[in-house]
């Protein structure tokens, strides 16, 4: 090469060098130190990527000196479309316009009088249509896991040891440490993992639990990085085996930079020394003649009265979370999400963010926790039917009624007050489900016994292992997706939080006892979780209990008998498909039942043979049947 134009060459590489060097975000140090008036510095934008084929994203940077900037954007087919800035130049919103589908490095330049800075910035291509995105249904099996209290799988990320003991501590479970226990979950039956928020928590020392965001596009470093989040995604759907994030678009963390400086004056409901408190009136948002100031507390307090409540009414505060939403399930491959605090965020937002997931994951699927005892309540959040001109698009709330019914027909204590649970016995269970047809799809509802938030279902005062099982019956058997609280299987006990979130025994280092073997696990621990399996794989082959229709038969203050079957309308006969009848006996001694099959769903059946719980086999005489369940036992029965 000719030493003229080895010159040139060589100048112009050095310039592109210098070029790409200082394309780079600096270190929010370095930008808080800037002089007021010197050159901007830009140390974080959010969302840090984004893809091709979506809707063109809004930028949030942070940094100094960025108010009133001049903003361009370097890279074919890309433009800047609009620009603001807040008051005292820590923030700008960018929003840019992709016009092609091309997978390439951007550089977004930012200048002013002063001085100018470059970030480099990248569109992506999607995930394949295939790669996740599954949805949950009734099919499903849903297992919570608290992330830090079940598995350590890495001991780098470990936190400090005076963390360990302590029961609002982090105690150092994360992404491989689930990773690692699939096979256990695999085998008792689970097909889908909800997890607790994987936010950054910025050290928060009792923020273990993950809605105490301090950065919405972080994994939180005790968890592990997004790529071992990745890993774990990848690990599940090679399983047939899916994923659900937690998601909070209602507040973000008290330790959050935006607490003390917003991006906007209106970022927020209030601030942090003038606010509404949360408060928990859900009737307030059902009835049409409350007050809007009765209905504020709900959807514009700070929960605990110390969690920032985001302002999804602002537009930009609305197309943040929108946009962080789309980029977590994009980023891992996520089949669904779970909703915190629902009722708390106003039901338009909720209608946006459903019409944008719809648009790109048409098959994503969402639950939302609306706790509450009142079916009235719960169904009023449900997707599929407008309140005030407005459908939230959910697909289903938790049956948060149904948990408040298990617990009162099995532990025998007064019902909760609000709902329509009257009785402390069998018959509760029949007081919710009576109220199904206020939800467009009650067949959706997850059904559960207990969670991060509750007492363990075992450490109600004189609950017996003899009513965890029985409970574990109906979560297996009747209308819904059950969903399971990590250790419930093995029987684990706890009071209220935090006693309710120990760890999973074996999970961790020096732990005395490996409760995910059958070596390991004492006695009462194996007779659950083999009953567990053995209700949650009777119900994998038999699609009757996972998709059928439900027909309550017999109820009364210790027994409660019902059928799942395709169609009820066929009865028993060729071709009507399988029919499972499940009777349960809470009562301390057999029970003799007799049902009468005439105009049931039963109509035409004459054998009862049983499956789970009993393998007496039982003729119907004429248009009844008399069946004997032993004390204390649920028994699932085939009849044909």
């Amino acid at each position: 090469m000719p030493q003229y134009w080895r010159a040139i060459t060589l100048g112009w590489l050095a310039a592109a060098l210098c070029a790409a060097a200082s394309a780079q975000l600096q270190p929010e140090s370095a930008c808080t130190a800037a002089p007021a008036g010197g050159a901007p510095c830009i140390y974080q934008v959010d969302p840090p990527n984004w893809w091709t084929d979506m809707p063109s994203p809004m930028l949030l940077l942070y940094g100094r000196n960025l108010k009133d900037a001049r903003v361009a954007v370097r890279g074919e087919g890309v433009s800047v479309t609009k620009t603001q800035f807040s008051a005292n130049g820590h923030y700008a919103f960018v929003w840019l316009k992709d016009a092609d589908s091309r997978a390439r490095a951007l550089r977004i330049r930012v200048e002013t009088d002063s001085g100018s800075a470059e970030i480099p910035f990248r569109l992506e291509h999607r995930r394949p249509a295939s790669d996740g995105f599954q949805g949950f249904s009734d099919k499903d099996v849903m297992y919570l896991i608290m992330t830090d209290r079940f598995a350590d799988g890495d001991l780098a990320n470990d936190p400090h040891p005076s963390q360990l003991d302590l029961p609002r501590g982090w105690h150092g479970g994360d992404f491989r440490g689930i990773q690692k226990h699939l096979d256990y979950l695999d085998q008792l039956g689970v097909t889908t993992v909800w997890m607790t928020p994987v936010y950054d928590q910025d050290g928060g020392q009792q923020d273990y639990h993950g809605y105490s965001a301090t950065d919405m596009y972080q994994t939180d470093p005790h968890f592990g990085t997004l790529a071992d989040l990745r890993d774990l995604a990848d690990a599940l759907h090679r399983r047939g085996m899916k994923l659900v994030l937690d998601t909070v678009p209602n507040h973000v963390g008290a330790a959050h930079p935006w607490a003390t400086d917003p991006p906007m004056p209106d970022w927020f409901h209030g601030t942090r020394t003038d606010h509404l408190m949360a408060t928990y009136e859900f009737q307030n948002l059902i009835d049409p003649h409350a007050t809007w100031a009765q209905r504020l507390g709900v959807t514009e307090g700070w929960f605990a009265n110390v969690l920032p409540d985001l302002n999804q009414e602002n537009p930009e505060v609305s197309q943040y979370l929108i946009q962080n939403v789309i980029w977590w399930i994009e980023s891992t491959g996520a089949d669904g999400l779970r909703y915190d605090t629902f009722p708390y965020v106003g039901r338009a937002f909720w209608q946006s963010l459903d019409g944008e997931l719809k648009t790109l994951y048409p098959r994503l699927t969402e639950v939302g926790e609306i706790f509450h005892p009142n079916p009235v309540i719960t169904s009023f959040f449900a997707g599929g039917v407008s309140h005030g001109g407005i459908d939230t698009g959910l697909w289903t709330p938790f049956d948060f009624p149904m948990y408040f019914a298990l617990r009162a027909a099995l532990s025998h204590h007064d019902p909760v007050a609000g709902g329509p649970v009257r009785h402390d016995d069998m018959r509760a269970l029949e007081e919710v489900l009576s109220e199904d047809w206020l939800y467009p799809h009650p067949e959706r509802l997850p059904i559960f016994l207990g969670n991060h938030d509750t007492m363990r279902f075992l450490s109600q005062p004189g609950v017996t292992v003899a009513d965890l099982k029985l409970a574990f019956a109906l979560l297996a058997t009747l209308r819904g997706m059950p969903q399971i609280y990590y250790g419930d299987e093995i029987a684990m006990r706890g009071g209220d939080d935090p006693d309710n979130r120990h760890d999973f025994p074996g999970g961790f280092p020096g732990a005395t006892q490996n409760a995910f073997t059958a070596a390991g696990r004492t006695p009462e621990q194996n007779e659950v979780h083999d009953w567990v399996a053995q209700l949650l794989h009777y119900r994998r082959d038999h699609p009757a209990l996972e998709t059928g229709e439900q027909q309550d038969l017999l109820y009364d203050a210790t027994a409660f008998v019902f059928v799942r079957t395709a169609d009820l309308k066929q009865g028993c006969g060729s071709g009507s498909g399988e029919h499972e009848l499940v009777a349960v006996n809470d009562a301390g001694q057999p029970r003799t039942l007799t049902l009468d099959l005439e105009r049931t769903a039963l109509t035409g059946c004459t054998e009862f043979r049983g499956e789970i719980g009993s393998t007496a086999v039982t003729n119907a005489a004429g248009s009844q049947v008399t069946l004997t369940i032993p004390a204390k036992q649920a028994v699932i029965f085939q009849a044909q």
